[in-house]
């Protein structure tokens, strides 16, 4: 078997590039195979080619969306605002990020950074901790994009009056910092 004449132009790294535009246009949910051939002008059998099957493509393109989370910092809410920055680059970045996650797919960067940073802080169990501060990151992430999502479609009630993500930001400290072994400054100041 051999791959289709117009697949000689593509690589790997074409096929996610495309992917990863096409994740921006039309959200994880719309994002197949075969719509990833269309716009490479190949057949989906092409694909194949590159990526075994679509999980480890997806699996790929969540490694590039944690491509840019810093690593080797000291600070595990730095860190943690890294991976959530990283998430939201793409849309349904976090979705897809967590999707991944679930099924034990892709590297493990942003939860070694999250392990790094809280060592670093001198967190005793920072492992756990580590596994703890990225399941919120991932569900806190998803919530705002989806939130954001509906918000840009018009389906949440009232979203015309209010921000949808006010407040969220400073719910994530809160999140990070209890997780993470910490007392917020606000808090102890009050």
């Amino acid at each position: 078997m051999s791959p289709d004449s117009n697949s000689t132009r593509h690589d790997r790294e074409s096929v996610a590039r495309a992917a990863l535009a096409l994740l921006d246009e039309v959200g994880l949910a719309d994002l197949s195979m075969r719509r990833i051939a269309a716009r490479l002008e190949v057949q989906p059998s092409a694909l194949y080619w590159h990526f075994e099957n679509k999980q480890e493509l997806l699996a790929d393109l969540a490694d590039r969306i944690t491509a840019s989370i810093p690593v080797g910092s000291d600070d595990v809410l730095a860190t943690a605002r890294g991976i959530r920055d990283a998430l939201f680059t793409h849309r349904d970045g976090a979705e897809l990020v967590l999707s991944t996650y679930a099924l034990q797919l892709g590297s493990a960067r942003a939860q070694s950074a999250l392990t790094e940073a809280l060592r670093g802080e001198g967190v005793a169990d920072a492992e756990e901790r580590g596994a703890a501060v990225l399941h919120f990151v991932l569900g806190h992430s998803t919530l705002v994009q989806q939130r954001m999502h509906a918000d840009s479609y018009g389906a949440l009630p009232h979203s015309d009056e209010l921000d949808v993500t006010a407040g969220l930001d400073r719910v994530f400290t809160l999140g990070i910092e209890a997780l993470a072994g910490r007392v917020s400054s606000d808090r102890n100041a009050r």
